[in-house]
């Protein structure tokens, strides 16, 4: 397995959104989509502001695939479901502390249940 550089976790990790664009279930690139992502330790995580509506959220998780763009990296992910829940105390505390600067309207339900049940580890490929 491929892990990511600390070049592209710096530049991932810091960058404001990532663009999503998973394959669907027949291996077809959907239309990218702005998303926040975080940094926990040398990994990236992404969750669905829409819990398990999110139509992204739903093809990557069929498709477990997909591309993603941010801070001038552009790589092919594979996505797995994290259900640690220490992981995700960590990376609730992530998404507190990136993006703490908005309105809670947008923070709070990042790291409310519906969403935090969509969190997905971005593995490169």
């Amino acid at each position: 397995m491929s892990t990511w550089t600390s070049d592209e976790l710096a530049k991932i990790g810091t960058a404001d959104e990532l663009q999503v664009a998973p394959r669907d279930g027949n291996g077809r690139a959907r239309k990218p989509v702005p998303i926040w992502v975080v940094r926990e330790g040398d990994d990236l995580y992404v969750r669905s502001y829409r819990g398990h509506d999110g139509e992204w959220f739903r093809a990557a998780v069929s498709g477990h695939e997909g591309h993603i763009r941010a801070g001038g990296v552009n790589k092919d992910v594979t996505f797995t479901e994290e259900r640690d829940p220490q992981v995700n105390e960590r990376i609730d505390a992530a998404y507190r502390s990136k993006y703490g600067r908005y309105s809670a309207d947008y923070v709070d339900p990042m790291v409310a249940e519906p969403a935090r049940e969509t969190t997905l580890k971005l593995l490169p490929r």
